[in-house]
């Protein structure tokens, strides 16, 4: 976030000039845009709100160790954005998200503020090969959850947009889900790693350039520090 408070989302929504309405931040690092995506359908769905707008961005560029190439390289800035309307047809069939804090060591920036000092290490740290496998079989398992929950199966699936954490780990989750290659969307190779925000920058690449249709089935995937992560199966 720019600040520890107010959250980032009052701020854009002053930005907007937009009448007062409900306006709070996810953190869920990596798995931000998911969880947000779902947060807000739930809320649709409730009656609470007619319309959201859920925005994926983040700032890695504050919290890197320009030292260590282990993650420096890896990361980018970025954000996305879409906006979620009540319909009589649903657009999100099904959905998981889980977290599981006893992971949180992983994949962290440990430092925080105190008494106006930084207090712990302030840049972000990573188990790399513990993140690969942790990645990979919860996403795997999670996409596979949710199409059974949608009475899906994997060849149905249209598309798949993980969370573009790096190329080995994208492959690695389509093959553990049973989806082809080509049937994945990459843009890792455009922004690197961007956190929240891979996931809708990577499916408006993929809206823009033709490949995802209306009525196409979209699965969409988190995975970040927490350890969290999520899966969002939608109908386009």
């Amino acid at each position: 976030p720019d600040q520890i408070f107010p959250s980032t989302a009052c701020l854009i929504q002053a930005q907007l000039e937009a009448d007062p309405l409900t306006a709070f931040d996810v953190q869920a690092v990596c798995s931000g845009f998911v969880y947000g995506l779902v947060v807000a359908d739930a809320m649709i769905r409730s009656g609470m709100n007619q319309r959201a707008l859920v925005i994926g961005a983040e700032l890695f560029s504050r919290i890197l160790d320009w030292n260590d190439r282990t993650t420096c390289v890896l990361f980018g800035d970025g954000a996305g954005a879409a906006v979620l309307e009540a319909s009589g047809e649903p657009g999100l069939l099904a959905s998981e998200l889980k977290a599981d804090g006893s992971q949180s060591g992983v994949l962290c920036t440990a430092g925080r503020v105190a008494q106006g000092k930084v207090e712990g290490h302030p840049f972000l740290t990573m188990d790399g090969p513990a993140v690969f496998k942790l990645a990979v079989n919860v996403l795997g398992a999670s996409a596979l959850k949710v199409l059974t929950e949608a009475g899906l199966s994997a060849a149905q699936l249209d598309w798949l947009i993980p969370h573009q954490a790096n190329v080995r780990i994208l492959n690695a989750i389509a093959k553990r889900v049973g989806v082809p290659e080509e049937k994945m969307v990459a843009t890792v190779d455009r922004h690197g790693n961007t956190s929240a925000a891979s996931v809708p920058l990577a499916l408006d690449l993929a809206v823009r350039d033709g490949r995802i249709k209306s009525g196409q089935t979209v699965m969409l995937q988190g995975v970040g520090g927490g350890f969290t992560w999520g899966s969002a199966l939608l109908r386009w």
